[in-house]
């Protein structure tokens, strides 16, 4: 067995309208003055801030917002929004939204410590840094970032940047399925399936599998695979709401311990390239990447697929129960309403090459987690599987 070395969070609640009822308690016990809530325009207008707000100033702390997060936040936005904290002096940073939020909140909470940029905080040894309390509020099930050491911003030059370090882990993660009753149903379905590949990669993953993330991707996938079909369906199910959370949770603790892959690698450039959302963009290679593995992770694959589907796998072999495991997850996608070729997201066979040298020359390290090695030919293939 491989040594473990685990992180997460200090503090996770899981319960309907627990941001309104506990919030300021929580802040309390940090004794917090002084919050800022990072979030974007549209949590804004759905009311969500001023919820958060209520409870915090309730509790006697002053509240400053800065809502001006964007997807996949580029360097100059969270530079804004530290900006911003220095000036209010807040000692307490929370993270109100989806992956792009909290990962900006990430770094925010790093802002006691000198640095006049975060280009020079990127090229910097954080391990000693000062971290400020921070609390993670998804909107969304399926990034897992607040259960996560890991921040991904955007470059000047557009290319993605990490922070990874147990430094930025959120202390305390706020899972308030309510939170996530508006989400429409493509926004549903594309965080359901990111949170499923967190799952499988983590379970999957060649260099960092270990037995407390394997069982946290389990228990994590069984509670999005039962219920998918629950809240694309009945959106305002409370309950199923609840567990598709929670189960992201899972996944995040899962996948920042255990690393994701090769989805992922090819998922990247999609969404750098052509803006495709990142969720989506995993569950549209998800199959082909998954299909090019079973050589080696059939195995792997089959035990999951038991796990989630024991009577539709029963006196399978391996790789018949693996292959009805990546089924159901392609049948996933195209019932969810999301595209799953590339060609109806404009990418041509043209594209593919340069799609392709993304992947291997940027995100190596992902093909190195990944089951089965893969060359430039065959991530090539893959893509033009899905075209």
């Amino acid at each position: 067995m491989i040594g473990i070395e685990f992180y997460t969070n200090g503090h996770i609640v899981s319960e309907a309208d627990s941001m309104r009822q506990k919030l300021g308690d929580l802040a309390k016990q940090y004794y917090a003055t002084s919050a800022i809530i990072i979030t974007d325009a549209g949590i804004s207008e759905l009311g969500y801030v001023d919820i958060a707000r209520k409870s915090l100033e309730k509790a006697g702390a002053n509240v400053v917002v800065f809502d001006s997060v964007v997807a996949d936040p580029p360097i100059e936005v969270v530079e804004e929004a530290i900006e911003l904290a220095r000036a209010n002096q807040c000692d307490l940073v929370i993270g109100l939204g989806g992956g792009s939020s909290i990962d900006t909140a990430k770094i925010v909470a790093l802002y006691p410590n000198e640095f006049e940029s975060v280009n020079e905080l990127l090229e910097a040894d954080i391990s000693g840094f000062k971290k400020m309390p921070l609390f993670a509020i998804p909107t969304t099930a399926g990034t897992g970032a607040e259960a996560t050491f890991v921040s991904v911003i955007t470059a000047k030059d557009g290319s993605k940047k990490a922070i990874y370090t147990p430094k930025i882990l959120p202390d305390v993660a706020i899972l308030d399925a309510t939170l996530t009753l508006k989400l429409p149903r493509h926004i549903t379905a594309a965080t359901a399936l990111d949170a499923m590949v967190h799952c499988i990669e983590a379970y999957t993953s060649r260099t960092k599998k270990n037995p407390i993330s394997d069982a946290l991707a389990v228990k994590g996938l069984q509670m999005l695979w039962s219920n998918f079909d629950k809240v694309l369906n009945h959106g305002d199910d409370i309950d199923a709401r609840t567990e598709m959370l929670l189960g992201s949770t899972l996944a995040g603790i899962a996948f920042v311990n255990a690393s994701v892959a090769a989805v992922h690698g090819l998922s990247y450039p999609l969404s750098i390239n052509f803006h495709v959302p990142h969720g989506h963009a995993n569950a549209l290679v998800m199959c082909g990447v998954f299909n090019f593995n079973l050589p080696v992770a059939a195995p792997l694959y089959a035990e999951l697929a038991r796990a989630v589907m024991p009577i539709e796998t029963s006196g399978m072999n391996d790789l018949e129960a693996a292959n009805q495991f990546i089924n159901q997850l392609r049948d996933f996608l195209k019932t969810s309403g999301l595209k799953y070729r590339l060609n109806e997201l404009d990418i041509t066979e043209q594209d593919i090459p340069a799609l392709a040298d993304i992947v291997i020359n940027t995100y190596a390290r992902l093909i190195e987690t990944n089951p089965m090695n893969m060359s430039l030919e065959e991530v090539k293939m893959i893509y033009k599987e899905i075209l």
